[in-house]
């Protein structure tokens, strides 16, 4: 998947569960990265920051691997 600025993704928990980053943090992902859309805002190597917008909560890095786009 190309990721650019504007994207409408959610994360993917296949590849999000055991991965570096759960093992770094809370492991408990909230339910919302997984089910509602998120836009990409920024993009850093092989990372990306997503802004879920439908409610008060912070943006979040995911690696692009851990992304799918929105359909």
């Amino acid at each position: 998947m190309a990721v650019k600025k504007g994207t409408m993704v959610r994360a993917v928990r296949e590849t999000l569960d055991n991965s570096l980053e759960a093992s770094a943090s809370d492991s408990r992902f909230p339910s919302y990265i997984f089910e509602t859309k998120g836009e990409v805002v920024d993009l850093n190597g092989d990372y990306a920051l997503i802004k879920f917008g439908q409610m008060p909560a912070p943006n979040v890095w995911l690696r692009i691997d851990q992304i799918e786009e929105f359909k």
